[in-house]
C-alpha cells in the first residue's frame, strides 16, 4: 500500500475523548450512524422483499428474498477490497469515508421511494458507498495513534462499542416504522396516504441516520489531523511492477468467471438464480486466485508462506461462521415474522426486527467479560489458540440452532406460533459464538500479516465475510431443498443440516489447530497462532 502523507497522530488541539485522541469521537459516531443505517434496513429487508405487493412489499418468494439478501450482503464486503485500494492509491481514507457516507445516504433515500427500480438502485448505491466507507474508517482509527501508543487496543474497543450501539438502536427505531406498526399505518390512512408506505418510513429513518453520520464527520474533520490524508504521489518509474505470473492468474480467473457466466446464461437464461450462481462462482474463483497469488508471488519466504496457510484456515472458519450467523438477516427474520408470537414479556405487538437488537446488546454486555477471560487464560498459560477458539465458536453456533429445535418439533410443527423467548436465548448463544470468532479473527489476521500487507490481509477477512453472506442468502433455498430431498423433518430439516454443517467445520478446525500452531512455531518463537 502507498504511504500516507505525514501520517502522524491527531490530538485534536489537546482535546481528548475518554483519554484518547479527539478524532476517535468523530470516527466513533460516524461508524455508529453508518451501522445504524445498515442494521436498521437489514432488520426488515428480507421480510419486505418477501411480503406481498398488496401489503406494500416486493412480492418475491422467500428463496428470491434470500438470494437478494445474500448478493447484497456479500457485495458490500467484496467491495471493501477495491474501496480500500482506491483510498490507499488515490484519495485517502478520509475522503473515501466522506464520499462513501454520502453515497450510502442517497442509497437509503432511493429505498424510501416506493418503486422496484429505485429499490435495486438503492441497493447498488449502498454497496458502492459501504465499500468505500467500511474498510477505511477503521483504518483511520489506527492512524490516530503512534505505533508505540499503548492506547491503541483500547481505542479500537471504544470504536467497536460505537458499532454495536448503532446496531442496537437501529432495529428498535426503524422497527417501529415498519408496515406492521399499526399506529403509523393508521396515521398514514388518516392523512389520505397508503398505509403500505410505512415500509419506506423505515428506509427513510436509515437515510436520516446516515445523514447525521455525514454531518458529524464533516464537523469533526478538524480533529483527525493528518490521519486518513491522501497518499503521497509516487512516480510511475518508482512503482514496483506487477509480476507476470500474478497477471496470468488474474486473467485466468476472469476467463473462468466469464466462461461460467456464458455457460449458465446460455443454458438457463438470465434469472435471479443464475445470477446468484454466477456471483457465487466468481467469489470462489476470486478467493482461490487471492491465496494462489499470496503463496506464489507475495510471500517473500517460508515463514510468510506458512502464515498464508494459517490465513486459509481462518478464512474457512470465517466464511463458515458468517454463513450461519447471518441467518439472522434471512432465515431467522422470516422465522420471527411467521412463527413467533408478537407478545414478549410486558410488551404487545413486538416487531420481528426488535429481536435483531439482542445481538449488539449482548455484545456490549459480554465483550468485556470475554476480554477478561482470554487475559486470565493467557496469564495462566491455558489460552486456546485462535484456531481452537474458532472451533469452540462453531460448536456454540451449532448449539444456538439446537435451542430452536423444541419449538420447531413441537408447536410450530402443529401450525402454532411460539414465544419470543426462543429467539432471546438463540441470540444469546450465537453472540457467545461470535465473541469466540469475529474479534479473534480480526486480531489474528492482523498479527499474521506482514506490515506491508496489513490492509490487504484485512481485505481477505472481508472477502471471507462476503462468502459467508452469500452462503447465508442461499441457505433458505439450497439447504432447505436438500433437507426436503433427504426427507428430513418438514420444519426442522433445514436446522438439522445447519447444525451438522457447524459441527463438521468445528471438527475440521479442531484437527487443524495443532498443525497450524506447530507450523507457525517453526521459524521463530512467539509467532502468532
Amino acid at each position: 500500500m502507498s504511504d500516507v502523507a505525514a501520517a502522524r497522530p491527531a490530538n485534536g488541539n489537546g482535546q481528548t475523548f475518554f483519554g484518547h485522541p479527539k478524532g476517535l469521537q468523530t470516527l466513533f459516531f460516524t461508524e455508529l450512524w453508518e451501522r445504524f443505517s445498515y442494521y436498521g434496513m437489514r432488520a426488515f429487508l428480507v421480510v419486505y422483499i418477501a411480503t406481498s405487493e398488496a401489503l406494500g412489499g416486493l412480492g418475491e418468494s422467500k428463496a428470491t428474498a434470500g438470494i437478494i439478501y445474500g448478493l447484497y450482503g456479500s457485495s458490500i464486503y467484496l467491495m471493501s477490497l477495491p474501496g480500500g485500494w482506491i483510498a490507499d492509491r488515490f484519495i485517502g481514507q478520509r475522503m473515501a469515508v466522506l464520499v462513501g457516507g454520502v453515497i450510502i445516504m442517497f442509497g437509503h433515500v432511493a429505498l424510501a421511494i416506493p418503486s422496484h427500480t429505485s429499490f435495486y438502485v438503492g441497493l447498488v448505491l449502498l454497496v458502492l458507498g459501504t465499500g468505500l466507507l467500511k474498510p477505511n474508517v477503521s483504518t483511520i482509527v489506527g492512524q490516530l495513534y503512534d505505533k508505540s501508543d499503548s492506547r491503541r487496543d483500547a481505542g479500537y474497543t471504544i470504536y467497536y462499542m460505537g458499532i454495536n450501539i448503532g446496531a442496537l438502536a437501529a432495529p428498535l427505531i426503524c422497527g417501529t416504522l415498519l408496515a406492521e406498526s399499526r399506529w403509523l399505518r393508521e396515521a398514514l390512512a388518516d392523512a389520505g396516504l397508503s398505509p403500505n408506505a410505512a415500509w419506506h418510513f423505515g428506509f427513510g429513518a436509515a437515510a436520516v441516520g446516515m445523514l447525521a453520520g455525514v454531518i458529524q464527520f464533516v464537523h469533526g474533520w478538524k480533529y483527525l489531523g493528518d490521519a486518513g490524508a491522501p497518499p503521497k504521489r509516487v512516480a510511475a518509474h518508482d512503482r514496483a511492477p506487477m509480476p507476470a505470473g500474478m497477471l496470468a492468474i488474474m486473467a485466468a480467473s476472469a476467463a473462468l468467471i466469464g466462461a461460467f457466466i456464458w455457460w449458465r446464461f446460455d443454458g438457463a437464461g438470465v434469472t435471479k438464480e443464475t445470477i446468484a450462481d454466477c456471483f457465487g462462482f466468481g467469489l470462489g474463483i476470486i478467493s482461490i486466485a487471492t491465496f494462489a497469488s499470496l503463496l506464489r508471488f507475495v510471500a517473500r519466504d517460508a515463514d510468510e508462506r506458512r502464515r498464508v496457510w494459517a490465513m486459509m484456515v481462518l478464512f474457512l472458519g470465517c466464511l463458515a461462521f458468517f454463513g450461519l450467523f447471518e441467518q439472522a438477516g434471512s432465515t431467522l427474520s422470516l422465522f420471527a415474522e411467521e412463527k413467533v408470537h408478537r407478545e414478549l414479556l410486558f410488551f404487545d405487538n413486538v416487531p420481528q426486527s426488535f429481536y435483531q437488537s439482542l445481538n449488539p446488546a449482548y455484545i456490549i454486555l459480554l465483550a468485556p467479560v470475554f476480554a477478561l477471560l482470554w487475559l486470565h487464560l493467557a496469564r495462566t498459560g491455558r489460552e486456546p489458540t485462535a484456531v481452537t477458539k474458532f472451533a469452540i465458536g462453531m460448536v456454540i453456533t451449532a448449539l444456538s440452532f439446537v435451542v430452536l429445535l423444541p419449538a420447531l418439533l413441537g408447536p410450530i410443527a402443529d401450525g402454532a406460533r411460539v414465544t419470543g423467548h426462543y429467539l432471546v436465548v438463540f441470540y444469546l448463544v450465537s453472540t457467545l459464538a461470535e465473541l469466540c470468532i469475529s474479534p479473534v479473527g480480526l486480531s489474528t489476521m492482523n498479527k499474521l500479516a506482514p506490515d506491508r500487507l496489513a490492509g490487504f490481509v484485512m481485505g481477505i477477512w472481508f472477502l471471507a465475510t462476503s462468502v459467508g453472506y452469500y452462503i447465508a442468502g442461499r441457505a433458505e433455498a439450497e439447504v432447505g431443498s436438500l433437507a426436503r430431498h433427504l426427507d428430513l423433518h418438514p420444519t426442522a430439516g433445514l436446522f438439522y443440516l445447519l447444525i451438522l454443517f457447524a459441527l463438521m467445520i468445528a471438527l475440521v478446525l479442531y484437527l487443524l489447530a495443532g498443525p497450524v500452531k506447530r507450523m507457525l512455531a517453526v521459524p521463530a518463537a512467539g509467532a502468532p497462532t
